[in-house]
This record gives C-alpha cells, structure tokens and sequence, in this order.
C-alpha cells in the first residue's frame, strides 16, 4: 500500500546517474541519454528540437547532462538513478 505523499516507487533504478549525465552532455542532441533512462517522450523531443533548430538545441542536452549528473533524476518508472 502506498501513500498519497510518496514520491517514487520502491527500489532504486537499474541505470546509473553517471552514464546517462556522461551520455547526454556527449549525445544529448540526440537525446541518448534520457533514451538510456527509458523517457522515450523528452529523448524524441529533444531530437526533433535540435533538428529544426540545425543543431542549436543540442545546448539543451548538454544542460541536461550536467543537471543529471549534479540532482541525479528518475527513470522512465519513476525510480530514482543509482549513483
């Protein structure tokens, strides 16, 4: 049974913090690494974004990257990144 107020599920990802910052600052245009995360949704936006901007929106994915590495972030479940 879970609370109204609990924030993630139980357990903690399978995917590391780590690999999915590192990915997205390197391939962030692509949006590999919120693919990596299973957030399908954000990767598909952020690769159509850099597309129509020609590559300027790949700034996104590298801000991207660095707020992973810094604040961690959940997985496409909901699940909190392992460090």
């Amino acid at each position: 049974m879970t609370t109204p107020y609990q924030q993630y599920p139980q357990g903690v990802s399978d995917k590391s913090k780590v690999v999915a910052g590192v990915l997205q600052i390197l391939l962030g245009g692509f949006g590999i690494g919120r693919f990596y995360m299973g957030d399908t949704k954000t990767g598909v936006i952020q690769l159509i974004v850099t597309l129509v901007t020609c590559g300027i929106g790949a700034i996104w994915g590298l801000v991207d990257g660095i707020l992973i590495l810094v604040n961690g972030g959940v997985d496409g479940q909901g699940r909190p990144l392992r460090d």
